[in-house]
């Protein structure tokens, strides 16, 4: 019941409210004839929340789309069936709550259906709307009470009122109730966030590249985001380059010149606070950093788990005779000559600073001045596909991620390993036989990752997460170690909430006509009761005139 959660806060004043419940997988007990339960929990979206003004608490009548009057109740969607059209009907009718019923499994969804509600999902965040929208994941006692409370709200379409009345008096309803503690506002937010680092051949004083990956996930609904593409995969080539440069840097003749820096960023959709703060402690704050010294360039990984592209997305374009430039044309040679299949560019976009949000996480380092740049199969920042709850495992093409590893592993060593001046053919795989990517690897690692919803607000310091992450870097790197720091709340402007997990049953009962119904034949029963007894002797009578009639016939 009631437990920790964390709940985010956006805007300024002007931004909008939007409070949104989840619910979650139903409980493993059967439905049973009264009240079944159906665990969840959920966050509110408020600019100006004040406990015991707004609640979740909910006591609202079942309906669907298809009935005529959704004003005060509860109306429940499924994703198959889901159009942004029905859910401005529900909210233009002042709807008591929207229920999205998603299903087991997304790739059970056609891509259609998907592709529309991940354009829709920024939307219903950034809608102002006071109505509760709740996620519940299907099973068979939901689709039950789903489908028979569809059957109800279709026949209030009948032709006939007296079809209708006799439906209303008869069928069988559910009152969805939801109750529970109001929440508070965590004052001081920890972003959480783990380094590693392999140093090279000849002390700390050589230049380091910076390999960084934010683990953390977004979604309309934080319990069930859980991040595989945007940015499990980038975390999963993050320990997979770490695991490949670990036994190179454990033999002296394969030693390399560079210093290599891991990082595993906290808060990244949050404008990339983990990165920020992790930045300014490491620029500003300290005498004995990698990063005080000498970096070379910074290597952000993003969304990698799927396509036949691969972008290299630049805040400016790298000068010829930088290091930066030279991974830049070792990408474009692998690529054309190992992986012809695979389209290849550069995207530059400049960093725009009127914007509240960052586009990508090397705009963080390129504001410090710091040579960087982002990998992604993406084109733009702008898709959907970075913050949507859709982004589930299903949606990992494993072979994708496995080559994409490989080319940005590739161009990587050729580039601190200098083999292209060194006469390296173009085409010569490094990493092969025993040094080969680890397919089974990258899966396990996707597995695990997508197993778990990541959303900034469900992970802090004691995260049984964040710990395993540690000890899997800590396998291959040295000088492991957790950073925490405090979030800056103003970049973006948000507030999380605790303690909202709670139940929501569903109850099995009669409309409010059957009662009306039911206490006009109660009272007509006990006035003809009363009726009989005021006159019983002329009743007596009358029955035995009419008894002494049928003898005598």
């Amino acid at each position: 019941m009631p437990a920790d959660c964390a709940t985010p806060f956006f805007g300024s004043e002007t931004r909008p409210v939007l409070r949104v419940l989840e619910v979650l997988q139903a409980s493993a007990s059967p439905l049973c004839a009264y009240k079944p339960r159906i665990k969840g929990c959920f966050w509110v979206f408020s600019r100006d929340f004040i406990p015991g003004t707004r609640s979740a608490v909910l006591n609202t009548e079942a309906r669907t789309v298809e009935a005529d009057v959704l004003s005060r109740r509860c109306v429940m969607m499924r994703l198959v069936d889901f159009s942004y059209e029905q859910y401005q009907k529900a909210l233009r009718q002042s709807a008591g709550a929207v229920v999205i019923i998603l299903p087991p499994s997304i790739s059970s969804v056609p891509q259609d259906v998907v592709r529309q509600f991940m354009e829709i999902e920024p939307e219903m965040l950034a809608m102002e709307t006071i109505v509760p929208v709740y996620f519940a994941v299907e099973d068979e006692e939901l689709l039950s009470i789903y489908e028979q409370t569809r059957a109800a709200s279709a026949s209030q379409g009948s032709a006939s009122a007296a079809e209708v009345l006799l439906h209303t008096a008869t069928a069988n309803g559910f009152q969805m109730v939801t109750s529970g503690a109001q929440s508070k506002a965590i004052n001081d937010w920890l972003i959480p966030s783990v380094e590693g680092r392999l140093t090279g051949l000849g002390g700390e004083d050589l230049p380091t590249v910076v390999i960084v990956a934010h683990y953390d996930s977004f979604g309309v609904a934080p319990w069930l985001s859980h991040g595989a593409d945007s940015n499990g995969s980038g975390i999963s080539v993050l320990l997979e380059l770490a695991r490949l440069f670990s036994r190179l840097y454990t033999y002296r003749r394969t030693h390399a010149g560079y210093n290599l820096l891991f990082f595993a960023s906290g808060g990244g959709k949050f404008n990339y606070q983990g990165t920020k703060r992790w930045l300014e402690d490491n620029l500003d704050h300290t005498d004995s950093s990698l990063l005080q010294d000498n970096v070379a360039f910074v290597l952000c990984l993003d969304t990698l788990g799927r396509g036949n592209s691969l972008h290299l997305h630049v805040s400016k374009p790298p000068k010829e005779g930088t290091l930066q430039h030279a991974f830049l044309r070792e990408l474009e040679t692998v690529v054309a000559s190992q992986f012809p299949e695979v389209k290849f560019s550069m995207v530059h976009k400049k960093i725009n600073l009127a914007e509240d949000m960052l586009a990508w996480e090397h705009e963080r380092f390129a504001i410090r001045r710091l040579p960087a740049f982002t990998i992604s199969h993406l084109e733009s920042h702008r898709d959907s596909l970075r913050s949507s709850i859709m982004d589930r495992r299903a949606r990992i093409d494993t072979k994708a991620l496995t080559r994409n590893t490989q080319i940005i592993a590739e161009a990587l060593t050729r580039v601190i390993y200098n083999l292209t001046e060194k006469g390296a053919p173009a085409d010569m795989q490094i990493f092969t036989d025993q040094m080969q990517i680890q397919q089974e690897q990258l899966e396990s690692v996707m597995d695990w990752l997508s197993s778990q919803p990541r959303a900034a607000q469900l992970i802090d310091k004691d995260s049984t997460f964040l710990n395993t992450l540690e000890y899997c870097m800590g396998r291959y790197l040295k000088d492991v170690k957790q950073h925490h720091v405090k979030a800056d709340k103003r970049d973006p402007e948000f507030v999380f909430y605790d303690q909202l997990k709670q139940v929501m049953n569903a109850y099995r009962v009669k409309p409010a006509i059957f009662d009306l119904l039911l206490a006009v034949c109660i009272a007509a029963y006990l006035g003809v009761a009363y009726v009989a007894v005021q006159h019983f002797g002329l009743l007596y009578k009358m029955i035995q005139r009419l008894s002494l009639k049928t003898k005598q016939q």
